[in-house]
């Protein structure tokens, strides 16, 4: 392509060179991708309310709080997500590179493709959340989490939405299954009694209920935990000293149990449309669950995000932080660090660019009133 302008350039430019397995295992969804659709879809749902004549020489685009005492520039973060040696052979060493680089947080998957180690010293402090899959066999938890801890983590991002993996037609047709030389960098050589269930391949016993029993049965399978509940929470809480937020929340109720349960932060989130297709787009979430809150923890997101302007209107809804996940993986495929470098500064500029035609100049003057939704066909003011 000429000229790569925007995150949906960026996409098509990543296409051309992936294997149809690897483009449906991030492109994919659950059952008929309606959530995945809609994730993107939600934020047509809302239009700016701009305003003029309000002296926009100078646009700020810093988050209003810190995170973990450190100012980033912009609210956008790179989301986790498997494998990223899947689109480009330096992996998560280059993602964190480039969050580094262009000073953007960043969390890591437990199914990074490179060591949690690793990664973080290529991301330095840019490299805040580790985001965590709890296993039946919980001592392999307990040292990834104490690993996190000492490698200088900030947070364990508890992913609360798998209890089972999603259907997810696309990775079940393909029988998608890592490459030869591609591998689960915090598991290798055998640190960990047992093999490691990396749930997304063919041969995963994460698959649903009833098909795993011999499994779960097991005394210690590394195989994730169905029976994780709120009271779980406590004991994540007694194994370090890091942050312990949670990422899934959809509702107003389940927001209520974190924050009773003492979580440092939300994250709302259906993994990216990739579990329960039909729930809502986290857009259309993400009010619900910050009135729930009423500011006793932060609130961030993720899910659609593929403009700057998309960013600006979570924000009006109320999101302390955004996060992206697919377009992380599309720059990497396209150029590495540098793609990923290019599509965090598409967004920088595209979201300084909404922020100074709506009015603002500094980021704690987003608010709904800069917002107008879609109400059985007549825009509303918020």
């Amino acid at each position: 392509m000429a000229a790569i302008l925007n995150i949906d350039d960026l996409e098509r430019a990543s296409q051309l060179s992936v294997d149809k397995m690897t483009w449906d295992f991030w492109a994919g969804g659950a059952n008929d991708v309606q959530t995945v659709a809609e994730n993107k879809a939600a934020f047509s749902d809302y239009r700016i309310r701009p305003r003029y004549m309000r002296d926009v020489t100078a646009v700020g685009t810093k988050p209003k709080v810190d995170l973990f005492g450190q100012k980033f520039a912009i609210p956008c973060g790179l989301a986790p997500s498997s494998m990223h040696k899947l689109a480009h052979p330096d992996g998560e060493i280059a993602t964190g590179r480039a969050a580094k680089a262009k000073n953007w947080p960043m969390a890591i998957s437990s199914y990074s493709s490179v060591s949690l180690e690793d990664a973080k010293e290529a991301g330095g402090d840019s490299l805040l959340f580790f985001q965590l899959y709890v296993f039946k066999n919980r001592e392999t938890s307990t040292d990834l989490v104490r690993r996190a801890e000492k490698a200088g983590f900030k947070a364990v991002l508890l992913t609360i939405d798998s209890p089972y993996l999603g259907l997810r037609f696309s990775e079940r047709r393909n029988k998608f299954t890592l490459p030869r030389g591609i591998e689960p960098g915090n598991f290798t050589n055998g640190r960990y009694a047992g093999p490691i269930d990396f749930s997304v391949e063919a041969k995963s016993k994460s698959k649903g209920p009833g098909t795993n029993d011999d499994l779960l049965q097991e005394a210690k399978p590394n195989v994730i935990d169905p029976a994780l509940t709120w009271n779980d929470i406590k004991w994540l809480k007694s194994i370090t000293t890091m942050e312990v937020w949670v990422k899934g929340v959809m509702t107003a109720e389940d927001a209520e149990l974190a924050v009773q349960a003492g979580v440092d932060g939300i994250w709302v989130s259906n993994h990216g449309g990739r579990q329960l297709d039909g729930c809502l787009p986290t857009l259309h979430a993400l009010p619900e669950v910050v009135a729930a809150v009423r500011g006793k923890v932060p609130v961030h997101m993720d899910g659609g995000i593929r403009r700057g302007a998309d960013i600006f209107r979570a924000l009006a809804l109320g999101a302390d932080f955004v996060w992206i996940g697919r377009p992380v993986l599309w720059g990497l495929r396209y150029d590495g660090q540098k793609g990923v470098e290019l599509a965090e500064q598409i967004l920088e500029d595209e979201f300084k660019l909404a922020m100074a035609l709506s009015g603002t100049v500094s980021v704690d003057q987003i608010a709904r009133a800069h917002l107008s939704k879609n109400i059985r066909g007549n825009w509303a003011k918020l």
